[in-house]
């Protein structure tokens, strides 16, 4: 899996919601079925113009029918998208009103359309987005992808949150022992709570709730605050997450399938990173 694959991932699911669409359209396809009536088969250029309008207008549905992901999206039951719902419509709030093409090359069966996107903080970035034509359409995306989609099929979105859940949760505690020292030696050597290092801003606020983690976060403090141990369990085991995890002072995470439940400082230890 490619560079630009996980980082679509990391923007569809990531509690960050200010990431571009640049990201989208490198990675997302837009047949030529998929938008209004017209006298032919779409451009590359067009191609790359209707996706964004499609999502622009909150149209999620129709927009990620007519991308690779089109095997993942139409076997999903109403239930189930409006599960995966909060998901689309942050990347659907990353579209810019406006965006510009400067040019188009094809080579056969490839083409590269030369895109600027705004970035806040550096101002129009320039990307060549990538298309390969099938059946006559010109779609976003390239060959490895596709065939990840279709091989996961509906459970795609599903496994691809749960990944970038599992990875943040990790990241998350890796975070605690750092901040954990911070807050002891500010505090005669006692360690906080986690209510305690969000109030002081040592740790996300978001981590209180499971909508944009997936995950439920707890620390417990010895009787006399010169030890702790946190963990975090998926919201909905098999949906938001699959693995449980443990941190004790000492900075070693655990990590392993409990079917949703806690897990212990005894566990092994366990990379969550591997499958």
């Amino acid at each position: 899996m490619n560079k630009g694959w996980a980082v679509f991932m990391n923007t569809l699911f990531s509690r960050s919601s200010g990431a571009t669409l640049l990201i989208l359209a490198l990675l997302f396809s837009a047949a030529a079925q998929g938008g209004a009536p017209q006298a032919g088969p779409r451009s590359p250029s067009d191609t790359v113009r209707e996706f964004y309008k499609a999502m622009r207008e909150r149209r999620i549905r129709e927009a990620l029918a007519m991308s690779i992901y089109k095997p993942a999206i139409e076997g999903l039951k109403p239930a189930e998208f409006d599960d995966l719902r909060p998901d689309f419509e942050k990347m659907a709030a990353a579209v810019p009103e406006t965006i510009e093409i400067n040019g188009e090359q094809i080579s056969g069966d490839d083409a590269t359309v030369f895109v600027k996107v705004p970035d806040p903080e550096k101002g129009p970035q320039p990307e060549p987005v990538a298309l390969m034509r099938i059946k006559g359409a010109w779609i976003i995306g390239d060959k490895a992808s596709q065939d990840v989609v279709k091989k996961a099929g509906k459970e795609f979105f599903f496994n691809a949150r749960i990944e970038t859940h599992q990875n943040e949760v990790q990241e998350m505690l890796r975070r605690i022992p750092v901040v954990q020292i911070v807050y002891s030696h500010q505090h005669n050597g006692v360690f906080a709570d986690l209510a305690t290092l969000i109030n002081v801003g040592l740790m996300p606020k978001d981590i209180e709730g499971t909508e944009s983690t997936g995950y439920r976060f707890h620390m417990t403090l010895a009787h006399d605050a010169k030890s702790y141990t946190a963990g975090a369990e998926p919201a909905r085991y098999g949906r938001t997450g699959r693995l449980s995890f443990f941190i004790d002072h000492s900075g070693t995470i655990k990590s392993a399938d409990t079917g949703g439940k806690p897990l212990t400082g005894d566990a092994p230890k366990k990379d969550a990173t591997k499958k």
